[in-house]
């Protein structure tokens, strides 16, 4: 009677989150993380334990073979809707269908042969083996493709590797003992029920947790990001500064790099050709800082590069490697942009070492790239004074 009980609870929980998933993907659409593949799972499941409900004892019936065959495809659901949480794109409705009438017929043939709790035996080793994949695909995206996740990730491995060793206890006790050791009234039924209720109840919010944390940390991206170029923009500069000089010493010096006549370019060749162009210089810019140097779009046609730890020399070498890269980049292919070529400004400030001083840094470059565009543009000024960029390398070099 326990156990009926709490089968009959396992399908509320698992019925109501099916309509809280589906809500969830309908709300999000097409960026849905897999919540639709998810609430088709615990559609599955839950169908599977109504039907267990309805079936009586265990044995052979369509019922059984159908709640069997749910049962294994709602697994299937779960790890596709976890790859398309992870930004997989996997299919569903092929795969899904495939299992469903190959394990219906796999079935058929086991009970033919061998008895139904062949059957059942089956179903549980079948079960055993996929939760061991589930566990070792967890485990294994710790380290690379769901690092941001860590704690959350090695609770669902421990959650799953649970229902894997229940599974394999079912599995010799059906072996040894038929449907009477693991019948509803035994202690191991009870065991098994219980910690499929607390899995029911932990894991759903658990995966809605996820999606608010997947939501927020896009949120904070958007925030952070220019749209266009998906650079830094001012306020995730500001806060990546901020996180950079916490570590004590750190000094910095900001590069401003203006793109000279870009108003030439939005004119002669359409603004769609200068977000091109714009697009061209983020990629020259990222592949010539340095990996933990800081690059952000300002606005228009002006960026920045925070050269964290640079000293004037190195920072003025990168300096004429962002000028160069930039005016040697082919921006668009073809005929029509054969002579759009694109040069930039760039003016250096001194070394400052905290998020406040960077205004004073802002100026100090901003005059350095004033002279730069009145002495003849595409070249590298530094604070220090006027210098064509030629002298100024020769000090470097």
């Amino acid at each position: 009677m326990i156990a009926t009980l709490l089968v009959g609870m396992l399908c509320v929980y698992l019925l109501s989150f099916t309509v809280m998933f589906l809500l969830i993907s309908r709300r999000l659409q097409d960026e849905n993380m897999g919540m639709d593949v998810f609430g088709v799972g615990n559609l599955m499941l839950g169908g599977a334990y109504v039907l267990q409900l309805l079936e009586g004892a265990p044995g052979w019936s369509w019922l059984s073979m159908l709640n069997h065959t749910l049962t294994l495809c709602s697994l299937l659901a779960y790890c596709v809707g976890g790859a398309r949480f992870f930004g997989r794109s996997t299919p569903l409705a092929v795969p899904l269908l495939c299992l469903a009438v190959g394990y219906s017929l796999v079935q058929i043939l086991v009970n033919w042969a061998f008895g139904p709790v062949a059957r059942y035996v089956m179903l549980a080793g079948v079960c055993a083996v996929s939760f061991v994949a589930m566990v070792a695909m967890l485990l294994y995206g710790v380290r690379s493709f769901a690092k941001d996740l860590r704690g959350e990730v090695l609770l669902f491995a421990g959650l799953i590797s649970g229902i894997c060793v229940l599974n394999v206890i079912k599995l010799s006790k059906l072996l040894s003992g038929g449907f009477e050791a693991v019948s509803n009234d035994g202690r191991f039924s009870m065991v098994f029920y219980v910690y499929m209720c607390s899995l029911a109840t932990i894991l759903p919010p658990s995966i809605v947790w996820l999606v608010l944390r997947r939501l927020t940390d896009s949120l904070r991206t958007v925030a952070a990001r220019d749209p266009l170029t998906h650079l830094l923009n001012r306020r995730g500069l500001s806060t990546a500064l901020d996180a950079c000089f916490r570590r004590p010493g750190t000094t910095a010096r900001l590069l401003l790099v203006d793109l000279d006549h870009f108003k030439n370019i939005n004119d002669s060749y359409g603004h769609h050709v200068g977000d091109e162009v714009l697009c061209g210089v983020a990629d020259a810019l990222r592949a010539s800082v340095r990996k933990d140097d800081l690059v952000c779009r300002l606005g228009g046609e002006e960026f920045a590069v925070i050269c964290v730890g640079a000293d004037d020399a190195s920072v003025l070498r990168l300096a004429e490697r962002v000028r160069s890269s930039i005016e040697q980049k082919v921006m668009l292919q073809g005929a029509l942009y054969a002579q759009l070529r694109c040069t930039v400004t760039i003016g250096v400030s001194d070394s400052f070492g905290s998020e406040a001083a960077l205004g004073q840094a802002m100026q100090q470059a901003d005059a350095a790239l004033y002279r730069g565009k009145h002495t003849g543009r595409n070249r590298v000024e530094h604070n220090q004074g006027p210098s064509r960029r030629n002298a100024t390398l020769d000090t470097v070099h």
